[in-house]
C-alpha cells in the first residue's frame, strides 16, 4: 500500500468516527483531520508524530473495546497531542481546548467532557481515575512495552524533542518521570495491557534508567 493510500485509508476512518459521533451540526472533517495532520508533522516533533498517534489507534483496534466507549476513547487518542510544544507543561490543556473549538457545534456537551477528561489523563502526572482514562493512558503508555529496539529508538526520539534541555536537566526530569512510572503498583491499569506489556515495560524502564544512571547518553 503506498503512503497517499493509506493516508487515504486514516482520514476515511477520521471522518466516518466523527459521523458516528455527530448529534449536531455538520463540520468541515477533512479540513480538521488535514489539519490535525499537519500539527502532527511540525518540524520539532520527533516522537509526538502521526506514526505515535496510529500506533495508538492500531493498540486501540486490537483491545477490541465497546463502541460506547472506543469511539470517545478514538477521539481522545487523534487528538491528544494535537498541540505539541516541547518542554511546555499545558500541552494536553491546550489539545483539550483544541478539540472542544472544533467539536462544539457537533457533539454532545457529554462526549465532549469525556474526550477532554481522557485528554487531560495523558498528562501521566497521577493514575488513572476512571476505566476510561485506564484505557487512554495504557494505550498512549503502549510503547514502552515494546521490545527494547524499538523503546530505546522512541527514547531517543524524545531526547531530540527536547534538545534545548541540556544533558542535566533532560536526565534528571526523565528519570524522575520514569521512576514514578515504576512507583505504581501497575504502569498499565487495565487488565489487558498490564498482561501485555507490564513486563517489557518494567525491563526497558529499569535497563534505561540504568543507562541514565552510568551516565550514557542517547
Amino acid at each position: 500500500m503506498t503512503r497517499h493510500n493509506d493516508d487515504g485509508r486514516w482520514a476515511q476512518r477520521f471522518a466516518a468516527l466523527w459521523e458516528r459521533c455527530r448529534v449536531g451540526e455538520a463540520s468541515d472533517v477533512a479540513t480538521i483531520h488535514a489539519a490535525l495532520c499537519s500539527r502532527h508533522e511540525e518540524p520539532a516533533r520527533r516522537y509526538h508524530t502521526l506514526e505515535h498517534i496510529r500506533h495508538c489507534l492500531r493498540e486501540l483496534d486490537a483491545a477490541h473495546l465497546a463502541e460506547d466507549i472506543g469511539d470517545a476513547l478514538e477521539l481522545a487518542l487523534w487528538f491528544h497531542d494535537a498541540i505539541y510544544t516541547p518542554g511546555a507543561q499545558d500541552n494536553e490543556r491546550r489539545s483539550a481546548d483544541l478539540f472542544r473549538s472544533q467539536a462544539e457545534r457537533s457533539l454532545s456537551s457529554t462526549l465532549l467532557d469525556d474526550v477532554e477528561r481522557m485528554i487531560m489523563a495523558t498528562t501521566h502526572r497521577h493514575p488513572p481515575r476512571t476505566r476510561a482514562e485506564a484505557w487512554v493512558v495504557d494505550i498512549d503508555l503502549s510503547s514502552f512495552g515494546l521490545p527494547w529496539p524499538t523503546f530505546l529508538r522512541d527514547s531517543r526520539h524524545l531526547r531530540e524533542e527536547l534538545g534545548a534541555l541540556d544533558d542535566e536537566q533532560y536526565y534528571a526530569a526523565h528519570a524522575r518521570f520514569l521512576r514514578g512510572l515504576c512507583a505504581r503498583h501497575r504502569i498499565f491499569t487495565t487488565d489487558l495491557f498490564n498482561a501485555r506489556y507490564e513486563h517489557t515495560a518494567r525491563t526497558n524502564i529499569t535497563r534505561l534508567l540504568d543507562v541514565i544512571a552510568a551516565g550514557t547518553r542517547l
